[in-house]
């Protein structure tokens, strides 16, 4: 598989100013040197708890928000410092879907309106020209080619968030960041949603990075597990091993709290995590989840460790691995 994103050491510090001269104090580190690649036609799925980073690492990557530190690359350019008519291309290739189908839309314009705007502002065909390409758009992203001259708030939540999806394909992109683009919605309209999701992908070649909360979303969805913790990548592999052997405390505490039906839950470990999450702005030395790891060592608390490959294709950043601790199975 080719490689098609390729991100290394992403850091995202975002200033505190105070006083009256709005002097900065501190930062908040939301982003704090994340690596990863993303290969053509691959879903690459971001997880961890709200607050980690997890959409600030998908903003960063599409440029609208300037990394701190790091590299972002397409196809191997690097993009990382790009701005104006010269990021222009990349901007094609990379598009979003947001998680609220209804605050990421313009009230003020017509559906229609909403997903040929991208071809307008890359002046992309005629204005019949467009007109056809968002006809079929809609009737791709299975919404009604008459529905184009309505509004956002005649659509329902699974609709508007069709409408976002055709949006996304207007300018036919390489790559689409979802920012919990189900996580708004419904039980059964989230599976109408990701089926979607997966035709496009089969039938377009796209790439994914999937961010959520939802481990059973990712699971389904996902090629690769990418697992975040307070700013960095704390585990990364292929979405099997990551349910079936998690090598990290932290992922062995997320999948232990997935719901799953009782007769499959008897024998299951359940680990409750103690204390609350750091502040980003004040982050713990060494090891961010040593102060709430029920494996955590003296070492954990002041050396950082490194995200390495502890099994074939199986990445994890903890300390206890030279040790040879084994994890109890979150999945039972």
């Amino acid at each position: 598989m080719t490689t098609l994103l390729e991100v290394a050491g992403l850091k995202k510090h975002f200033p505190i100013h105070k006083g009256l001269f709005s002097r900065v104090s501190g930062h908040v580190y939301a982003v704090d040197g994340v690596s990863f690649t993303i290969g053509r036609g691959e879903t690459l799925g971001l997880v961890g708890e709200s607050g980690c980073g997890k959409s600030t690492v998908g903003r960063t990557i599409l440029k609208l928000l300037e990394p701190t530190d790091g590299t972002i690359k397409v196809d191997g350019q690097d993009i990382t410092r790009l701005d104006g008519e010269a990021l222009l291309p990349y901007r094609r290739r990379m598009q979003m879907i947001y998680q609220d189908p209804y605050a990421s839309l313009n009230p003020r314009m017509t559906a229609g309106e909403i997903v040929g705007e991208p071809l307008t502002v890359h002046q992309i065909g005629t204005p019949q020209e467009r007109r056809d390409r968002v006809a079929a758009l809609f009737e791709r992203a299975g919404l009604r080619p008459e529905a184009v001259n309505s509004y956002p708030h005649e659509f329902s939540g699974g609709q508007r968030q069709r409408i976002g999806i055709a949006r996304a394909l207007a300018l036919n992109p390489d790559l689409i960041v979802g920012d919990e683009p189900v996580s708004a919605l419904d039980v059964s309209i989230q599976a109408q949603i990701i089926n979607l999701l997966l035709e496009l992908q089969d039938e377009l070649k796209l790439s994914y990075l999937f961010v959520a909360h939802d481990l059973a979303v990712v699971e389904h969805i996902s090629h690769r597990v990418a697992v975040m913790y307070l700013g960095r990548i704390v585990e990364l592999t292929d979405k099997r091993s990551l349910f079936e052997m998690p090598l990290h405390p932290y992922t062995e505490a997320l999948l232990s709290a997935v719901p799953i039906p009782k007769a499959s839950a008897r024998g299951r470990k359940r680990v409750i995590l103690t204390g609350d999450v750091p502040s980003p702005i004040n982050p713990p030395p060494g090891c961010h989840f040593h102060t709430r790891c029920p494996y955590a060592t003296a070492r954990c608390k002041t050396e950082v460790p490194t995200l390495r490959e502890v099994t074939p294709g199986h990445f994890a950043s903890c300390h206890l691995h030279d040790g040879g601790v084994k994890f109890p199975l979150a999945a039972g």
